[in-house]
């Protein structure tokens, strides 16, 4: 059978990542050639973003990308933006085929037979979501140390300013049997760390038989297939009591948690229908660092939501002050057809939203800059795993998902965790030596 060349192009968060790595799997098992996308292929797949406008016309520029490239191609386009927005997308001209957040894994199938009978006119296949089921998926090898996962499908927060329930439906679960299995095969083939992600990562088990998400890292713990476990985003609301409880007794859970907070303002909290407040996260906030000596959060931060006004900003000052997070995603707001708050009044203008983003990133590179400090003044022993060899320098994450870079040394390889020391900090980096070397001889400037 002749060898036909497929390209990718992934817009968006760590899900859909991992959605483009599965897929492109099924797409070898059925015997195609990954190609480069800037590069001329057969087939080319769009996996679409719609959280934002700018996400939608990235999306759209991909698409004329790949029919720049090869216009004789199959064209292939899916995802969020593919599901809400279809209709836009099938009148491009050179469009192939559109499906939706539902069945990605029918497209090798169907890449071959328009490969052997084009289509006239672009055929669309999404359904609505309402009663589709977690659609199963796995990938089996990663190139890198470090593994996403996908858990979890689907959100019913319902927030004001978001498109993406829309996109993705219910919470739709993938059965602990099968994530087991990933994982397990991921580490046979030398993964070392793993990323649990979903839409709605907490959620997780909310629709199996009285499953939650602590009940599978339990399991993941026991059997220790990976030498640490890293959750997706979370919503601030899951950290109860009890559920920072089991966390602290899980050994392979990472000291980091990324928790989405959107704004540091109650009021622009209610107006956005989040189901917590500023004193909940930073309670929540602090139970955590009681619990698990050393760990660190990250966090989302929208600026510009309407009625968001200068006080209102400088409350998400404030917080994020208080909360000392080591690192925020800084994004503005940007409308989205279809949900509340399109239609609020009091829309920000661009200029207020750029000023304040510029505004917040300052201070998140001041506290970042405040933790390495602290950091390096108390010495702590910290696990890197070496990830990427650049230059004569290893680069890899701590534990708490500090960037680490470590000189090259013959003692240190890809994958094997080894312990350092703290010596400085530069560009939100924190330079270290291995613990049992002598600091007189290592060079981290």
């Amino acid at each position: 059978m002749e060898q036909y060349r497929v390209g990718f192009c992934t817009l968006g968060c760590k899900v859909s990542q991992y959605e483009t790595e599965a897929i492109c799997e099924e797409f070898l098992r059925w015997g195609f050639v990954r190609g480069q996308f800037d590069g001329v292929c057969d087939v080319y797949v769009i996996n679409t973003c719609t959280v934002t406008g700018e996400a939608d016309r990235k999306s759209r520029q991909c698409i004329r990308r790949a029919l720049h490239n090869n216009p004789r191609a199959i064209v292939m386009v899916t995802g969020c933006y593919a599901q809400t927005s279809y209709g836009e997308i099938a009148q491009i001209p050179g469009v192939s085929y559109v499906c939706g957040t539902y069945g990605k894994m029918q497209l090798p199938a169907r890449a071959l037979e328009m490969l052997t009978d084009p289509p006239a006119v672009p055929e669309v296949a999404v359904a609505p979501l309402g009663d589709a089921p977690f659609e199963r998926m796995r990938i089996t090898e990663s190139p890198r140390t470090r593994a996403y996962v996908k858990i979890e499908d689907g959100c019913e927060c319902r927030c004001t300013y978001c498109a993406i329930p829309a996109a993705r439906g219910r919470v739709r679960s993938k059965p602990m049997a099968d994530v087991l299995g990933e994982v397990e095969a991921l580490a046979r083939g030398g993964t070392r760390e793993v990323v649990l992600t979903g839409i709605e990562t907490a959620s997780w088990g909310t629709d199996l038989d009285g499953a939650r998400l602590t009940d599978l890292l339990a399991e993941l713990d026991r059997r220790h297939y990976v030498d640490r476990i890293r959750l997706g985003s979370l919503s601030p609301e899951w950290m109860t009591p009890d559920t920072i409880g089991r966390l602290a007794g899980i050994g392979t859970l990472a000291p980091h948690f990324h928790l989405s907070m959107q704004s540091g303002s109650d009021r622009i909290l209610r107006a956005m229908k989040r189901r917590y407040l500023t004193d909940r996260a930073l309670d929540s906030l602090a139970r955590l660092r009681r619990a698990i000596p050393g760990v660190q959060f990250t966090t989302d931060m929208m600026v510009g939501f309407p009625g968001e006004g200068e006080a209102e900003f400088e409350e998400t000052l404030a917080f994020a002050r208080a909360a000392r997070f080591l690192d925020m995603h800084v994004f503005a707001y940007s409308r989205r057809r279809g949900t509340p708050a399109d239609t609020y009044p009091d829309q920000v203008p661009e200029a207020v939203k750029s000023d304040r983003s510029h505004r917040l990133i300052a201070l998140k590179n001041e506290i970042r800059s405040e933790i390495l400090s602290d950091v390096v003044a108390g010495q702590p022993t910290l696990r890197l795993l070496p990830e990427t060899l650049d230059d004569g320098v290893w680069h890899g994450h701590s534990d708490e998902f500090m960037e680490l870079a470590l000189p090259q040394d013959p003692r240190v390889h890809h994958g094997e965790t080894v312990r350092v020391l703290p010596c400085s900090h530069a560009g939100g980096v924190l330079h270290v030596r291995l613990a049992d070397s002598d600091p007189t001889t290592n060079d981290t400037e």
